[in-house]
């Protein structure tokens, strides 16, 4: 495995965390790391996005496709600024050459699986087919989130992609029934739960969240 794509079943599951948690899982392995985002949305000029904060707290590097400053879907958001998204083509380009200096390159979507990438409607879903790589999806702990984990799932396993596994974005101190219930469901599906990141784990400390990645995602392939 050199490429590894990052999805979510939707915006603010935790994408940018659990990238963060499994590039330091690879690192603590001793593998260089990069990170891959094709489209930040919501920022303007210099001001830091995903990438920077895996930056931040993992010290891999990082790198953006295009930058936009709506917070919405790529498509639209280009759109409001008159903006030219990069061709699937150009976003393998890019991730290749990163493979050719690191040992693992993470790529971070936007959005859900199929939130259009492109100006053709390209998907993070047809630069996973078009690199042939696996994909780990991010989810809620919540109400809804084993309907909208298996759609995810579903969709990836129609085109032939592989589900590496699941990993809980965002699992509270004080989680509720329904919580260890969708919990229990991940650990005993068809597709692994690779971990649960701690809610809150995006303030500690570089060093702190370094050390303890390896323990939040214990079934991450080494």
């Amino acid at each position: 495995m050199t490429v590894l794509l990052v999805t979510g079943t939707d915006t603010d599951v935790g994408k940018t965390i659990a990238t963060a948690a499994i590039s330091a899982v690879h690192t603590a392995a001793g593998r260089s790391v990069a990170v891959y985002k094709p489209t930040q949305t919501g920022v303007t000029g210099g001001e830091p996005g995903d990438v920077a904060e895996v930056e931040r707290l993992t010290g891999v590097r990082g790198e953006d496709g295009v930058r936009l400053v709506a917070a919405m879907a790529p498509r639209p958001a280009a759109a409001l600024e008159s903006a030219t998204l990069l061709r699937l083509d150009d976003h393998r380009g890019r991730i290749t050459a990163l493979e050719r200096s690191f040992d693992v390159v993470l790529v971070e979507g936007a959005g859900g699986l199929l939130v259009e990438l492109t100006e053709d409607g390209e998907t993070i879903a047809d630069l996973a087919t078009a690199l042939d790589a696996p994909v780990v999806v991010v989810v809620r702990s919540a109400l809804g989130t084993l309907n909208h984990t298996a759609l995810t799932l579903e969709a990836l396993q129609a085109r032939g992609i592989q589900p590496l596994g699941v990993v809980l974005g965002s699992w509270p101190v004080d989680p509720s029934v329904v919580e260890l219930s969708n919990r229990e469901a991940f650990e005993t599906g068809a597709v692994p739960l690779l971990g649960a990141i701690p809610a809150g784990a995006g303030g500690l400390p570089s060093d702190e969240f370094v050390a303890a990645a390896p323990e939040w995602l214990p079934l991450v392939p080494r």
